[in-house]
């Protein structure tokens, strides 16, 4: 019999190459947004250094915050039949993930992604390989599954995910939707949208789904709420996150701790949020979780390696400094 799986992520797995530089310029309007990244043009540009990251992407970065919380974890992902893929699967299983549902494909290259890291932002060059999305035949439906990113060949895919979710019912689906799964737009995934117990993104991706500028955060989540997620979480990045439960609106500031590198932020707020909310926790009190683990994975490199275990979140928990409490808006 196929193990009971407590949390099942589904979406790409890359490689990322982290590449420091130093020689270049950022420049944002007055809001700190639209920021943008500039190079020398037809010059040779230094850099410091470079690391690889295996077995990433906001899929598998959920699915190791969710292991690491002690939740049994797996990841419905497609690899190639390289030497990349390998490494992955071998990152995945090191990480205590599920590799049953991993797809090997032969003749198709595993996902590798080029981070340009400056000061403590990051900008990622990306390129999904367009592998044959389907749900495996032999799959248990897990307690919560969890939707991310994916390559633009995945349209029908999302379809088949949504009707999964709405012949099972007593599994939670989480949505944090990717950049091209924004690009559909939510009159194309909108059985995806209505099927969502949890829903996840930041303000920025707020206004791009519902193709308007409002700033109001309560109106944002209220807009987000009528396309069907029961649950709706926004962040901010330093400025904290939202989270509601339909009835009610809470904030909560970001976990204090000077950044190193901020890819994952967002990811581990959202895994983490979701894990909580697996076990019993209320939109306010997973909330509390949500920005430690963020805080967590900013002090290392990748979106990984900082991932804490419960022990360890409990730790900060209880040693929140003044400051750190859920608010009702």
């Amino acid at each position: 019999m196929n193990k009971q799986i407590d949390f099942l992520a589904i979406g790409d797995i890359v490689t990322d190459a982290f590449i420091r530089i130093k020689d270049a310029e950022a420049s944002c309007d007055l809001d700190h947004h639209n920021c943008k990244l500039s190079f020398r043009f037809g010059d040779k540009v230094p850099y410091e250094s470079v690391e690889e990251v295996r077995a990433v992407g906001n899929s598998a970065n959920a699915a190791v915050a969710a292991a690491r919380l002690g939740l049994t974890s797996s990841l419905v992902a497609h690899i190639g039949k390289d030497y990349q893929g390998d490494a992955c699967l071998q990152e995945l299983k090191k990480n205590n993930i599920g590799t049953e549902y991993i797809g090997i494909h032969e003749g198709l290259p595993t996902n590798y992604h080029y981070v340009l890291w400056y000061d403590v932002e990051r900008t990622i060059l990306v390129k999904h390989t367009e592998f044959p999305y389907s749900l495996p035949q032999n799959l248990t439906t897990p307690k919560m599954l969890y939707l991310s990113s994916m390559g633009e060949n995945s349209k029908d895919y999302h379809h088949e995910i949504a009707n999964y979710a709405n012949n099972n019912p007593e599994m939670m689906l989480v949505f944090q939707p990717g950049t091209f799964q924004i690009k559909l737009g939510t009159d194309e995934l909108k059985d995806i949208y209505k099927q969502s117990h949890i829903f996840f993104c930041n303000v920025e991706e707020a206004n791009r789904i519902l193709k308007n500028e409002e700033k109001d955060i309560k109106v944002l989540i209220k807009l987000i709420h009528e396309l069907g997620p029961r649950n709706v979480f926004l962040t901010d990045g330093a400025d904290g996150a939202y989270g509601s439960d339909g009835s009610s609106v809470w904030f909560i500031p970001i976990y204090p701790q000077e950044p190193y590198e901020r890819t994952g932020a967002g990811d581990a707020f959202a895994s983490t949020v979701s894990a909580a909310m697996l076990l019993g926790k209320s939109v306010p009190e997973a909330m509390m979780w949500g920005p430690i683990n963020s805080m967590s994975v900013v002090k290392e490199v990748g979106a990984q390696k900082g991932l804490l275990s419960m022990e360890k979140l409990q730790e900060y928990i209880d040693s929140a400094p003044e400051g750190y409490e859920i608010k009702e808006i």
